[in-house]
């Protein structure tokens, strides 16, 4: 049960709500249509819909399974749009269910097999990444109890089998290839103890054991310890002039290690000063008025200079939200994750959206005190909704290259329209924004079902909370 002073956010994406009195974070109201873009026209849609329909089929490639094993040769038109891009955004249009899970899996696979790929990024937090990549890389540790103690509030809707296997196949992938393959975590949410405690030890390689006080110092209140949740309500208990503070202490702490470059090898000095940034940018993004935006830019620079550092192509998994080329307020300017890493890569990186039609999802109920983990069952979505026209290609589940789709449905996918964007919590709400504008991949699945938490109760929401009806039967 997520602790009551962390709620799941009512936008997409990880951000949990520190609910500290009156400065709280909370996230925005979703966003309406961006202003000067074509506007949506229920009645002329309909009127050109098949042609819509059938210039989307011919640009469909129909995938033949979301399960990750098994043949990939359905995934051949992947790679060749995959092309020469150092990092993929993989997205998922909820944070709960099996399908998108699985299919990361099965696309994480192939680009491993065919294109070169060696990193799993996902959106959770750096020091998590880190013991999970212990185990990935030699078998340390127990993945399934390293999730239990780490993937808790709302990353609970993470500690997945989904996720297990993917991490128990990239052990084994390691044991037989000598190319190694790595799990890592981007998120800045909050610090963790494992990262202090490099940089303590880089201090200690350098034969300057004496800063460790001081870096002790400069850190207090900054070390989360094991109880994440009571150091969250205890850090926005803290004034933003106090936590301003904590921003100018971890900068001072940033050029001390960095001080302690001379002499030491290139990769333990960039390694080191890798670790005091995430700490700098997670106590920049909570004395910030705008957490979500500082938290996206940290996310996605973190994944960049993994990438560029590691030497290392990079499936990066997260919400949909996170990984589009375009933001989320009105005017579409909001920078998130996905914005940064289109102008640090430019064409380097490939946006891939997924969108479903109906099926369940975990997420936390915010519509009931407590915020209970729930299975949600949804039906079709909206009319007018992007996803009903999507569905009706005839394929059960498709991947589509929308730069190279044709009339009319290049300027049908140009234009603003509401989308489901269902992020940690429900009932959901519809984001608004242009398909082929925010990825240039789409991966729509018909029907999804919920993924397998571990060590959690989930309990299941009757249908009529889900707070949306049948309206059209499925198109299959």
């Amino acid at each position: 049960m997520p602790s009551p002073f962390l709620r799941a956010p009512r936008r997409p994406g990880l951000l949990v709500t520190v609910a500290v009195g009156a400065g709280c974070l909370v996230a925005p109201a979703p966003a309406p249509p961006a202003q000067g873009s074509p506007p949506y026209r229920p009645r002329q849609d309909h009127a050109r819909g098949q042609d819509v329909v059938r210039a989307l089929e011919r640009g469909a490639h129909p995938l033949r399974s979301t399960a990750p094993y098994g043949g990939l040769k359905d995934l051949r038109p992947l790679g060749r749009i995959v092309g020469d891009a150092g990092v993929v955004g993989l997205g998922e249009a909820t944070h709960g269910s099996h399908e998108f899970f699985a299919l990361k899996h099965r696309v994480f696979r192939y680009l491993v097999e065919k294109k070169g790929f060696t990193t799993f990024m996902q959106e959770l937090g750096w020091g998590t990444g880190l013991r999970l990549n212990d185990y990935v890389l030699r078998g340390e540790g127990n993945p399934r109890q390293i999730m239990l103690e780490e993937f808790r509030h709302a990353y609970t809707l993470f500690r997945v089998k989904e996720y297990l296997r993917l991490i128990e196949w990239m052990r084994a992938y390691n044991k037989t290839h000598r190319r190694k393959l790595q799990f890592m975590g981007n998120d800045v949410y909050y610090p963790h103890d494992r990262i202090f405690q490099e940089i303590f030890d880089y201090a200690r390689e350098r034969h300057r054991p004496d800063l460790i006080p001081r870096l002790t110092r400069l850190y207090d209140g900054l070390i989360p310890g094991k109880d994440v949740g009571a150091w969250l309500v205890r850090y926005h208990r803290k004034s933003r002039a106090e936590r301003l503070r904590m921003v100018r202490r971890a900068t001072e702490a940033r050029r001390l290690v960095r001080s302690l470059r001379p002499g030491a090898g290139r990769k333990a000095a960039g390694w080191a000063e890798q670790q005091a940034r995430v700490v700098l940018w997670t106590a920049k993004a909570h004395a910030a008025e705008d957490f979500s935006n500082y938290r996206d830019e940290g996310m996605a620079f973190n994944t960049v200079w993994w990438h560029r550092h590691k030497k290392s192509k990079i499936l990066l998994s997260a919400h949909d939200a996170h990984v589009g080329a375009t933001g989320l307020d009105p005017e579409h300017t909001a920078k998130r994750q996905g914005v940064w890493m289109r102008e640090l890569l430019g064409r380097r990186y490939l946006p891939i959206g997924l969108t479903f039609y109906r099926g369940s999802f975990n997420a936390f109920d915010s519509s009931v005190p407590d915020e209970p983990l729930t299975k949600f069952t949804i039906g079709p979505p909206p009319r007018g909704n992007t996803e009903r026209v999507l569905d009706r290609v005839p394929y059960r589940d498709y991947m589509l290259d929308m730069r190279t789709v044709r009339e009319p449905a290049r300027s049908w996918l140009d234009t603003v329209r509401p989308i489901r964007n269902i992020g940690s919590s429900f009932p959901e709400v519809n984001d608004h924004f242009a398909l082929r504008r925010t990825y240039q991949v789409l991966i729509h699945l018909h029907r999804v079902t919920a993924a397998r938490i571990i060590g959690e109760k989930v309990v299941t929401a009757p249908r009529a909370r889900s707070r949306e009806r049948d309206e059209l039967p499925a198109t299959r």
